[in-house]
């Protein structure tokens, strides 16, 4: 790996119960950047981010993640340096909004028993939850939060412990637009305030994209399709391919938007 590179994949194959879902996976990630890996249903998008969160191991190939090779390091302890932001976070006691952030120092879904966080890490945990917006709400329980204020929560836990790398898997799932919005908005403020932080986020949807995306993965039947800056991959022309279906994409004031096209007789898209 480079010095700045956090996320190394090289002939990556990956198997399972005798089925290829992965096939000749390359990918490099560097500290700053913002990914998106974007591709139709099954297409292998979320066993890539199993493999850049140190859950999933290749069957074949290299994976590297923060410095270290997956198989070759204590994966528990490289986990407490990745940030996880997943939507359907198992939580099942009835915890209040500062008891999930605190979840994040010891990367567990519920309170450890017999630990107490430091003064430090308690001071952090409040800092994140006033910048996420969620002051005034330490003490809510997690089953009263709508999903934005969830999603906002586990961001704020997923920093707890100042990770390199922080991975959003489909992160607006359940949100209606104005919550999606806010979402976004604190996504792209939490790249500006964190210049060095590389994030890696999985959609369906190009109207999910942060504006602050700087890269993209396009993932078809478990084979990049494309990859690169966001801008040259999220073409009309690369996306209807991966999708295999005809999609006008539009990039305008920093987002994107997509779009049932018209296939012309040639096969080439019509705008």
């Amino acid at each position: 790996m480079t010095e700045n590179e956090v996320l190394r994949m090289e002939s990556v194959d990956f198997v399972r119960d005798a089925k290829s879902i992965l096939t000749g996976v390359d990918l490099s990630v560097r500290a700053g950047e913002h990914w998106a890996f974007i591709g139709p249903n099954g297409a292998g998008k979320s066993t890539i981010l199993s493999m850049c969160g140190a859950v999933a191991h290749p069957s074949r190939g290299t994976v590297h993640v923060l410095g270290h090779r997956l198989g070759r390091v204590d994966i528990r302890e490289l986990r407490q340096s990745i940030g996880h932001v997943n939507p359907r976070h198992p939580l099942r006691s009835p915890h209040t909004v500062r008891e999930v952030v605190l979840t994040g120092a010891t990367g567990t879904t519920e309170l450890m028993m017999r630990w107490s966080p430091d003064a430090r890490t308690s001071a952090r945990a409040e800092e994140l939850i006033g910048m996420l917006g969620l002051g005034g709400m330490e003490e809510a329980g997690w089953e009263t939060l709508s999903q934005g204020e969830r999603g906002r929560t586990l961001i704020a836990r997923s920093l707890l412990t100042d990770p390199p790398l922080l991975l959003l898997d489909e992160p607006s799932t359940g949100l209606d637009v104005a919550a999606r919005e806010q979402f976004l908005a604190t996504v792209d403020e939490l790249h500006r305030s964190h210049p060095e932080l590389a994030t890696v986020l999985v959609t369906h949807h190009l109207e999910e994209l942060p504006e602050s995306t700087t890269h993209a993965l396009l993932v078809k039947d478990g084979r990049v399709h494309a990859s690169g800056p966001a801008r040259e991959v999220l073409t009309t022309e690369l996306v209807s391919e991966c999708f295999s279906y005809p999609i006008e994409i539009e990039h305008r004031d920093g987002r994107w938007s997509a779009r049932a096209g018209r296939p012309a007789e040639s096969g080439r898209l019509v705008s």
